[in-house]
């Protein structure tokens, strides 16, 4: 009998594969199909089924990740709550007894799991050597609900660590068992993590997360991909994720380098500049001068009206012109214009120091800066897992030293 109750015919159907005589109910099993060496078409994979595969392999393992953040860190947590109190009286035994009579039959199979993979030798790491380790998530929770007076004096609000987790558990049910991910849940587990994390203590340990939050594969692959972080095909798409507020708000130091600047000087306010510089900001703005020939240039790449893009330029200058004017110390706030051909434009938020953040844009021949791909870049340097990167510097530092280069053969706006 099948695990279905069903049985199954008889190995042998005769020549001619014919199962009439098969009892009722029977499963019929299809012979193999003789292919030769290679996969025939009715086992393909069309383009399609290929691509939402791996979109679902992609959903999947960016759940995965927040998971194992989130399981790691909750185990972490149980650990230093309860083994104080079992360990001195049960010595290695403390998690099943802290299991206690509710909990054995899952404390006891995650015990027999432990030593099968000894036997086997499937623990390479000794930290993992402990029934703690082969807990699953739901077992964990089952422990610190279990006991929430050990807990309590850690945490303010037993509710909002279980509704977090029970978000979490959807998505670790579809990850588990390879099953699909949509957006919605995924977009689901990602805030219940973040918001467990922020709970039990994410130590993220990046000063800028404060303005950008540091994405949980961001924080595990990062140092891949040269201090990028996100890549946006439009600055409306920055906009949604990182508010010209959120971006500039709060900052010790700001740099900028572009033809006009729009980025800062049309969505963030004047009097928030000035509480900005006011605060103890330094700013220093780098504009294309709109008398160069370079603007003409660019008005003639972008098909506009001649001097309309100096005129915006100009404009913006006089703008900032007020803002420093405004201000009790004018020397904080440095408005410089250069005439070399425009080769991105970026903001580099307090770069001098290990929070930094910065956003860049490229100038394309036929688009405006609204309309270009935006890079966001995170300074302060990485802690890199591969040791042949050892000697190298992100995309930020370059950046840097291109807005120090063209700022040194600048000249000052009165």
């Amino acid at each position: 009998m099948s695990s279905g109750g069903l049985e199954l015919p008889p190995g042998d159907t005769g020549h001619d594969g014919d199962s009439s005589d098969a009892p009722p109910g029977a499963v019929s099993l299809a012979r193999p199909v003789d292919t030769g060496s290679e996969i025939g078409p009715e086992l393909e994979w069309s383009a399609d089924a290929w691509s939402e595969v791996r979109t679902r392999a992609q959903r999947a393992g960016r759940a995965y990740i927040w998971l194992n953040l989130v399981e790691q860190r909750l185990r972490a947590v149980v650990a230093a709550v309860l083994r104080p109190v079992y360990e001195p009286v049960h010595g290695e035994e403390w998690v099943v007894a802290a299991a206690g009579p509710a909990g054995q039959e899952w404390v006891q199979r995650a015990v027999a799991v432990r030593e099968v993979s000894r036997r086997k030798g499937y623990l390479l790491d000794p930290a993992d050597d402990n029934v703690l380790s082969f807990l699953t998530l739901p077992q964990l929770r089952e422990l610190m609900v279990q006991h929430w007076p050990c807990f309590a004096p850690y945490f303010d609000d037993r509710r909002d660590v279980e509704l977090a987790l029970d978000e979490l558990e959807v998505a670790r049910n579809v990850v588990s068992r390879n099953r699909a991910l949509n957006e919605t849940v995924l977009a689901q587990a990602e805030r219940a993590s973040a918001r467990l994390l922020e709970i039990l203590g994410s130590g993220a340990g990046v000063p800028s997360g404060d303005r950008l939050p540091v994405d949980a594969v961001e924080d595990l692959v990062g140092d891949r991909y040269a201090d990028v972080v996100s890549i946006h095909p439009d600055r409306v798409r920055l906009q949604r994720q990182l508010p010209a507020e959120d971006l500039f708000g709060g900052a010790r130091r700001l740099d900028a380098v572009g033809i006009g600047l729009n980025l800062l000087v049309q969505n963030f306010s004047g009097r928030r500049l000035v509480r900005l510089a006011e605060s103890g900001c330094r700013v220093r703005l780098l504009f294309l001068n709109p008398a160069s020939s370079a603007v003409k240039r660019r008005e003639r790449e972008l098909g506009l009206r001649k001097g309309e893009l100096s005129r915006s330029v100009e404009m913006n200058i006089l703008h900032m012109r007020r803002v420093r004017s405004r201000l009790r110390d004018p020397g904080a706030f440095e408005i410089h214009v250069f005439d070399e051909t425009p080769r991105f434009t970026a903001y580099l938020v307090d770069g001098d120091g290990a929070d930094g953040l910065a956003v860049v844009q490229s100038y394309l021949r036929r688009a405006r800066g609204m309309e270009a791909p935006v890079l966001v870049l995170r300074g302060g340097g990485r802690t890199v897992v591969r040791s042949d990167q050892d000697s190298e510097h992100g995309l930020f530092q370059t950046y840097r030293e291109e807005f120090e280069s063209v700022w040194g053969d600048s000249r000052p706006v009165s």
